[in-house]
C-alpha cells in the first residue's frame, strides 16, 4: 500500500519543476540595440521678439514713470502693425536700486542708492515675418534699449517633425542591419522604440543705435531644422 503524499510536498515540487521554465523566460533574449537620428528642415512662418525697455531716474517713481511712457508707445506700435494683443505678452519686469560702492580704502564701506532702474520686457508673436524688420526699428526708435532675441518658429511643425521622425527609424534600421550582417545574424522584430525631439533655438540679437540701422533692420528667416533621434530595439533573428 503507498504512502499518499502530502499536499505540501506535492505543490513543492510542483513549483521546483517549474523553476528551470523560469529561468528561462527571465534571460533576456539575445538583441540589438541602435540610435537612429533624422532631420527635416522647412521655412519658418512664425518669429517671436523679446523687447525690453531699460530707464533709470533718482527714485522708483521717476523711473518706473519714465518706463510706463516708453513702454506704452511700444505697445501701441506693435498694435498699429495689425499684432494682435494675444500675441502681446509682458514676459519680465523688474524694479532693481542702483548702487555706488566705496572705494577699498575709504572708512564708510556701506554701498549707497544713487537711483533706480526699472525693466519692462515684452514678448511679441509675429504671424507674418515680413514685419520683423519694421518692427525692430520701430521698437528702437520708441525706447526698446536693450539686447533681445528672436525665435524663428513654426505654427505647425507637425507634418516636418513626421518627416524627421520617419528618416530617424530608416537610420536605426540601415544601422541595425549592417550590425545583424556583420555579425552573421538575422534582424528580428522590433520590441522597443523611445523618441527624442529638438526643437530649433532662438537666435540672439543685439541693439544698436537708431544711427546706425537701415531704414528698416535686416533680418534673414533662413530654414528650421527639426531633429528627432529614437532608440530602437532589435530581436535577433534566428
Amino acid at each position: 500500500m503507498s504512502t499518499p503524499i502530502p499536499a505540501a510536498f506535492a505543490a513543492l515540487a510542483m513549483s521546483l519543476s517549474a523553476l528551470p521554465a523560469l529561468a528561462a523566460e527571465a534571460t533576456p533574449a539575445p538583441r540589438i540595440i541602435v540610435t537612429g537620428e533624422g532631420e527635416a528642415a522647412v521655412a519658418p512662418d512664425m518669429a517671436v521678439l523679446t523687447l525690453s525697455v531699460q530707464r533709470d531716474a533718482a527714485t522708483a517713481r521717476e523711473a518706473l514713470d519714465a518706463n510706463n511712457d516708453a513702454m506704452a508707445a511700444v505697445i501701441a506700435a506693435m498694435k498699429s502693425e495689425t499684432i494682435a494683443e494675444r500675441d502681446l505678452q509682458t514676459s519680465n519686469f523688474q524694479i532693481n536700486p542702483l548702487y555706488v560702492y566705496p572705494k577699498p580704502d575709504a572708512p564708510d564701506q556701506t554701498p549707497k542708492i544713487t537711483g533706480y532702474q526699472v525693466v519692462n520686457t515684452l514678448s511679441v508673436r509675429l504671424r507674418d515675418i515680413s514685419k520683423i524688420g519694421a518692427v525692430l526699428d520701430k521698437s528702437v526708435t520708441l525706447g526698446v534699449n536693450q539686447g533681445g532675441g528672436i525665435a524663428f518658429t513654426n505654427d505647425d511643425p507637425a507634418a516636418t517633425l513626421t518627416e524627421a521622425r520617419k528618416r530617424a527609424v530608416a537610420d536605426a534600421m540601415a544601422k541595425a542591419k549592417t550590425l545583424a550582417d556583420a555579425a552573421g545574424v538575422g534582424l528580428g522584430k522590433v520590441i522597443e522604440i523611445s523618441e527624442q525631439s529638438m526643437q530649433p533655438q532662438p537666435m540672439p540679437f543685439a541693439m544698436k543705435a537708431r544711427d546706425a540701422m537701415a531704414e528698416s533692420v535686416p533680418v534673414q528667416a533662413g530654414e528650421n531644422s527639426y531633429r528627432v533621434q529614437v532608440n530602437v530595439t532589435f530581436e535577433i533573428g534566428q
